[in-house]
């Protein structure tokens, strides 16, 4: 189920930034504060809703999730390491970044689309009416 996929790749960035917070207060260097935050924001936080809400409505799990999960995973990789790489000088820096922005942002607009698509139908108001706490089981 690709809800699993966003849920189990929101963890490993949420891994990934606590342990690049945890590098920074040890050696007391916050030049990659931003990459912090863009790695639990846009890693951790969006890829952890968008898996839950797979997971709440199962029928919008199909090609569009899929379309989605492809998207945000690279933008997000991308996002980060092209802001490390922008704030430590690198040259490659703000190219990468801006394309992990203009994936993260297509991901989105993807994301958008499959959660009206799945609020607006009558099967989402039913799956309300199925049983309190319903999550694709």
């Amino acid at each position: 189920m690709i809800g699993n996929w966003f849920l189990r790749c929101a963890v490993l960035f949420a891994l990934a930034g606590m342990g690049l917070g945890i590098r920074m207060g040890i050696v007391h260097d916050f030049t990659l504060s931003p990459v912090h935050a863009h790695v639990n924001l846009v890693g951790f936080t969006t890829l952890f809703l968008a898996g839950l809400f797979y997971r709440a409505m199962p029928h919008a799990a199909g090609w569009l999730a899929g379309l989605h999960f492809t998207l945000a995973l690279p933008g997000a990789l991308a996002l980060s390491i092209g802001i490390a790489g922008s704030v430590t000088g690198q040259d490659w820096g703000v190219a990468v970044a801006i394309a992990g922005s203009l994936l993260t942002v297509a991901a989105m607009l993807i994301f958008a689309i499959a959660v009206f698509r799945a609020t607006g139908s009558s099967r989402a108001e039913s799956l309300d009416a199925v049983e309190p706490g319903y999550a694709g089981r």
